[in-house]
């Protein structure tokens, strides 16, 4: 006989399962305040939602994109109740394409935005601020960026090439004729781009399609099989009515279809000519980048008789105009090509005083013979993940003064730890608006030791 129910129930240990918000729900909130990458935060259900293209103040109905325990993400649909500091975006894509996420916002406050979110991590990981907050390093508001990567699908089911940017928080992929941030060379190219790739004869071939503007403009176009002859001639054709060269990226590294073609760009203050190829890391706004390097310069302030060490060097961006300054420039990367180019950069533009190596920064600097004899001064330009193994080295090699120029806050600050206990004092920060219509935030900041 089975036994009678009791009248107990006993919840799992982890208390009431919260109800599973289910993707593309729509809500309608009343956003509060924003999170440090530009998202609206609202409270509903129990929840913190993170709504994107939301304001302070605002009454939005929104979708949702994911769910997660008591996180909530989500992108408005339909403003109820704007906020007055909301302005209408320049782009009619903005709130799809995944490419700008704060259009919605002022570039003063877009600035403010991230001033804010760089001094919020000093303080809450570090327990600092710099002795000096210096103004924002900004440039173009649009017509700025000089690569852009395009993507590429075939759709099976409606058997067509679908050709754009990624839509926000998605695998779609929306359609756009005219791209603000673009510079201006790229646009035409952008524009006559989806259907010279719909007119080849294996457009499923195609695997995504990048597009550079430097000395010349250029169309990268990454194949994941061989393309007969004639989408060859198309594509060459298409790039020698758009006056750009065209690269071919199969098995291997990116090759210029002309082997004679190259790519670069210019430090117009220095009249310094660097070359790179697709695949290197460039700095997509020119003028930002150029006005960085020039505050590098001006804060690190190195002198005619003085030894400077970059790290992670890449091209020589940042190399190169030091090399101008100091009596000599140690160069290291980790990457063998870029230290190849690197060393060939200098020797075009005739500086003999750099010499450029290849490095695993992660491992101790003391077993590397590049890094004996002292440094007046180090600049470090790292990835994402920041450089805490390098500057806890930093007191080693005798640096007086130390310039990292950082992509993430978060690692910035928690690196700024580690050089306040070798007797830094952090003398100097600010912002770089390297993307602007973004919520991304570059920094420079200057330590100083004691």
């Amino acid at each position: 006989m089975a036994k009678k129910a009791g009248g107990l129930r006993f919840q799992p240990s982890g208390g009431v399962r919260a109800t599973q918000i289910p993707l593309g729900k729509k809500q309608q909130l009343s956003i509060e305040r924003l999170a440090s990458d530009g998202r609206g935060i609202a409270f509903a259900q129990g929840r913190t939602w993170f709504v994107s293209g939301a304001l302070p103040g605002e009454q939005v109905e929104a979708r949702v994109l994911a769910a997660r325990s008591q996180v909530v993400e989500a992108r408005s649909e339909r403003i109820i109740s704007a906020s007055p500091e909301r302005r209408d975006e320049p782009c009619a894509h903005a709130r799809t394409c995944g490419g700008c996420s704060v259009q919605h916002m002022s570039h003063a406050d877009q600035l403010a935005l991230k001033q804010r979110m760089l001094g919020e991590q000093f303080s809450r990981l570090a327990g600092l601020q710099p002795d000096e907050w210096a103004s924002p390093l900004v440039g173009p508001e649009f017509g700025y960026r000089r690569r852009a990567r395009i993507a590429v699908r075939w759709d099976v089911k409606h058997k067509r090439l679908d050709v754009g940017f990624r839509a926000t928080a998605s695998q779609d992929i929306v359609a756009i004729a005219d791209c603000p941030v673009l510079v201006q060379p790229l646009q035409p190219i952008l524009r006559a781009l989806p259907a010279v790739l719909r007119a080849l004869e294996n457009p499923r071939a195609i695997g995504h399609v990048e597009l550079f503007h430097g000395s010349a403009s250029a169309v990268l176009v990454r194949h994941t099989a061989a393309l007969g002859e004639a989408d060859l001639a198309r594509l060459q054709a298409f790039c020698l009515a758009q006056a750009a060269q065209l690269w071919l990226h199969g098995i291997g590294a990116p090759q210029p279809f002309e082997p004679e073609e190259n790519l670069g760009y210019r430090l117009q203050r220095w009249d310094l000519q660097l070359a790179y190829r697709p695949g290197d890391f460039v700095q997509v706004n020119a003028p930002v980048n150029e006005a960085m390097v020039a505050q590098a310069l001006d804060w690190l302030a190195p002198q005619a008789d003085e030894r400077v060490l970059d790290l992670f060097c890449g091209l020589g961006n940042f190399a190169l105009p030091l090399a101008l300054r100091a009596r000599e420039v140690v160069a290291v990367e980790g990457v063998q090509a870029m230290v190849e180019r690197a060393a060939r950069n200098a020797a075009s533009n005739g500086l003999d005083n750099l010499q450029v190596f290849q490095a695993d920064l992660s491992n101790p600097l003391a077993e590397s013979g590049w890094a004996q004899g002292g440094f007046a001064a180090v600049l470090l330009d790292p990835p994402r993940d920041g450089a805490l193994q390098l500057v806890r080295q930093m007191a080693t090699l005798g640096v007086k003064r130390v310039l990292y120029v950082s992509c993430n806050p978060t690692t910035l600050a928690r690196d700024s730890v580690e050089l306040l206990g070798q007797g830094y004092r952090l003398e100097r920060a600010g912002i770089l608006d390297m993307f602007p219509q973004t919520a991304h935030v570059e920094a420079m900041a200057l330590f100083v030791r004691r």
